[in-house]
């Protein structure tokens, strides 16, 4: 019997599904992996490199996300105003209390392929500090990871 790769293509990629993943005391990398998978689609058999076929994942409880070791004290992230003087490095620790949301979508945005549609791939994630959502109606299917 003969086997045939399937290549999806924008015209018949099935529906996107929506996915809610919990981030309370997961590592950071390893939710980061699995979400970045899901976004990318390389979870779905009709998976393709060159068409979005990947889900929608909605993370909630970012603001409790866990980082092993010291890296909440020693990692920074560092923002730069293309002005002199304008480079700020701020720790983990600090940025989780103010913007929890961004140390996911940072991470998440660096595992994705650098090309255009991974800046598609990633206004399908959703990142949220608290438990609550607005994305009640697509009725999100809760998955676990890390």
């Amino acid at each position: 019997m003969r086997r045939q790769t399937t290549l999806s293509n924008p015209q018949n990629v099935p529906a996107k599904n929506w996915l809610l993943v919990d981030a309370t005391d997961v590592s950071l990398g390893r939710l980061s992996v699995d979400v970045a998978t899901i976004l990318m689609g390389k979870h779905r058999p009709e998976y393709t490199p060159h068409v979005d076929c990947g889900d929608f994942v909605v993370v909630i409880n970012a603001s409790k996300i866990g980082l092993t070791g010291r890296k909440a004290q020693q990692k920074t992230k560092m923002t730069y105003s293309r002005h002199p003087g304008g480079e700020k490095h701020e720790t983990y620790e600090s940025l989780l209390k103010r913007k929890p949301q961004q140390i996911i979508e940072d991470a998440v945005r660096r595992m994705l392929p650098k090309n255009r549609l991974s800046r598609h791939m990633l206004t399908k994630l959703k990142v949220y500090p608290g438990a609550e959502h607005p994305h009640g109606a697509q009725a999100p299917v809760a998955t676990v990871v890390g």
